[in-house]
């Protein structure tokens, strides 16, 4: 919740409206952005058939699902650039392991409609942002371009003419990529293809002019930035959507390595999906990867809100007293607890010091009588006589410097929703 509140709260800093797209979408979909030659599609979907007998999958990554969502409902027919963010969870059939997870949750950010390397530099800023509020250590950006279809064939052929002087040593599955999609092998895990791979020819010597001038944009507007990187010619992401840009920050922290956010350009994405020519990108950044390099680092995530005030009872009408007064509260924003379970007043106490109540108030026949009770503090054990009735207990509560949440987030909640709708 945390996590999800810093990344909201960049996003909307940065113009992003938040977008929800369904757990599952047609199969097709994936196989068609994702591209059918990934290990996400080959060996990685959930995928099953519904009682209508069509196919569909449990999404895999969120980019898909957010086009899609784009090109059905008009969305481009806003101010351009459109962007979005979406928290969403994700799954995958993968072998679990440390920060790897078969359900997993992504924070992604998607921008539509700007060919200019400035969008490039903005959405990797907003991934910086989040980290450097947080303080994560050890974490490098790790940036590439890939090319666009007019250079890419070349960088194509380069690899297929490597990689058939190895065909005899590559796995199963680089065999059916070297065919239709040779740059898939320089992603594949297997320990023998990755040492193939390690000569391999590099994408940046097979850049067209626009490309490069691109890349050097890119690089240009973080340097303005102050946002350090290094080029790294190996990546190429593992989603066939991509293209030019491609980056991801990546930990070489002992206990918590690997990449926790990635993402580039998809230029060619919403025109594959049936939409027009729009140049598109985004990333995707894993929430328990992230918790992980967090809790190895030793961050300290905030604690949560201890009740405020427990209001034991004798006897039954003391108990609906003791509900009144708890909803009174509560409606007021603080946060208040009774007891609901008819204990003893011996063991509501107990309760209300395993809860972490601040403070604590017994009612009974007497307290009734006279609309007040002892209000004790439970860790100094000190007591106040307080006035039960006619907003008393509030303003004793408020006069401690108790505040209220209720006033806190009424009008930063509303700002939130008029700024993510």
């Amino acid at each position: 919740q945390f996590l999800e509140h810093i990344t909201r709260e960049i996003a909307l800093l940065h113009g992003l409206k938040e977008l929800r797209s369904p757990t599952f979408e047609a199969t097709e979909l994936f196989c068609r952005s994702v591209g059918d030659t990934t290990d996400v599609v080959q060996k990685e979907m959930y995928t099953f058939l519904d009682k209508g007998a069509r196919s569909i999958t449990l999404k895999p990554e969120g980019t898909a699902g957010a086009v899609r969502n784009v090109l059905e409902n008009g969305l481009l027919n806003d101010a351009l650039p459109v962007k979005i963010f979406y928290q969403t969870p994700c799954f995958r059939y993968e072998k679990p392991d440390a920060g790897r997870l078969r359900e997993f949750h992504q924070f992604g950010i998607e921008a539509f409609g700007s060919s200019s390397p400035s969008a490039d530099a903005e959405v990797i800023c907003v991934a910086y942002d989040v980290f450097d509020t947080l303080g994560v250590e050890e974490l490098f950006l790790e940036i590439n371009s890939i090319g666009c279809p007019e250079c890419r064939p070349k960088f194509y052929q380069a690899l297929k003419d490597y990689f058939e002087k190895y065909k005899d040593k590559l796995c199963d599955t680089c065999l059916t990529r070297l065919d239709k999609n040779p740059m898939r092998i320089l992603d594949c895990k297997s320990e023998i293809c990755s040492e193939i791979a390690k000569d391999a020819p590099i994408v940046l010597d097979f850049l067209c002019d626009e490309c490069k001038e691109h890349f050097e944009g890119v690089k240009k507007r973080l340097d303005a930035m102050n946002i350090p990187y290094a080029v790294n010619p190996t990546i190429v992401r593992g989603l066939d959507y991509y293209t030019k840009t491609v980056f991801e920050f990546v930990t070489n922290k002992k206990g918590s390595q690997g990449t926790i956010c990635g993402g580039g350009r998809y230029d060619g994405l919403l025109e594959l999906m049936g939409g027009k020519p729009t140049p598109a990108l985004g990333f995707g950044m894993g929430f328990e990867r992230l918790l992980g390099v967090l809790e190895n680092q030793g961050f300290e995530f905030p604690k949560p809100r201890n009740c405020e005030l427990f209001i034991g009872s004798i006897g039954d009408s003391a108990s609906i007293k003791a509900l009144e007064l708890t909803h009174a509260l509560r409606c007021e924003g603080f946060y208040v607890e009774c007891d609901t379970m008819g204990r003893s007043v011996k063991a509501q106490m107990k309760y209300a010091d395993k809860i972490g109540a601040r403070l604590s108030m017994i009612i009974g026949d007497s307290e009734l009588e006279t609309s007040s009770a002892e209000v004790k503090d439970m860790e100094s054990g000190e007591s106040k006589k307080v006035c039960f009735g006619n907003g008393e207990l509030q303003e004793y509560l408020y006069s401690i410097g108790l505040e209220a949440v209720t006033k806190d987030l009424e009008g930063k909640f509303a700002t939130d929703l008029s700024n993510n709708i």
